[in-house]
């Protein structure tokens, strides 16, 4: 549940943020802020700024038909598909993949994050490594746009109707699963194809079904 619990800071330059929160569902509010103090300090041998607030690195790939809508970073060696769309407070870390018609806005992609085909992430959190396939998305708000829980050991009321997901490092989520506001999906852990995740899934387990949840071996 913690920050450190979910995430190698090691894999990210929004370390020096992030070690600033010990849940790390409490870091979402500040993405903008957060990017829109460090963009301006980018090394300019390094980083073009394409846009208003739009950092790109120079090794980075992005296709002609995706939109970028800032602020936004995009690292070293990562690729924006086809038709992605990249707004509104947006860190990719390095060797990322955001692929062909993701939406991606407000969250952070910490190195070597692919999000596949056909996604929408927002107000989240993805772990070095982490991995969705085609059409796994995360529910940012709930139908009654009440404020977000956290259902974990005890209930941490997050203070914000806009939360995501927290998904750790190596994770894989199955195609066309959603993770619904407030899921925590652990380190080393897998979400079945067309699951619907409302919980937190531990370290290194599978996620088969609501109540239904192994061990990893």
């Amino acid at each position: 549940m913690r920050t450190t619990d979910l995430f190698d800071l090691n894999h990210t330059v929004a370390a020096p943020y992030l070690s600033g929160f010990e849940h790390p569902w409490d870091a979402i509010k500040g993405i903008s802020d957060f990017i829109l103090k460090i963009g301006p300090q980018l090394d300019p041998s390094e980083y073009d700024m394409v846009a208003e607030n739009v950092w790109v690195h120079k090794t980075a790939t992005v296709f002609a038909s995706a939109s970028l809508t800032g602020p936004v970073i995009i690292g070293p060696n990562s690729h924006v598909y086809h038709c992605a769309i990249v707004r509104n407070g947006v860190l990719v870390g390095s060797d990322c993949v955001v692929g062909s018609s993701v939406e991606i806005k407000n969250m952070i992609m910490f190195d070597n994050a692919e999000i596949c085909h056909f996604n929408f992430v927002g107000d989240s959190i993805i772990g070095y490594h982490a991995h969705f396939g085609a059409g796994a998305v995360t529910s940012n708000v709930k139908s009654d746009y009440s404020d977000v829980v956290i259902h974990a050991e005890r209930e941490f009321d997050t203070g914000s109707w806009k939360i995501g997901a927290m998904v750790g490092d190596r994770a894989e989520i199955g195609c066309n699963a959603v993770l619904n506001p407030g899921a925590i999906v652990g380190r080393d852990s897998v979400v079945y194809p067309c699951s619907s995740v409302r919980e937190v899934v531990p370290a290194s387990s599978i996620y088969k079904a609501a109540g239904n949840i192994v061990h990893r071996r």
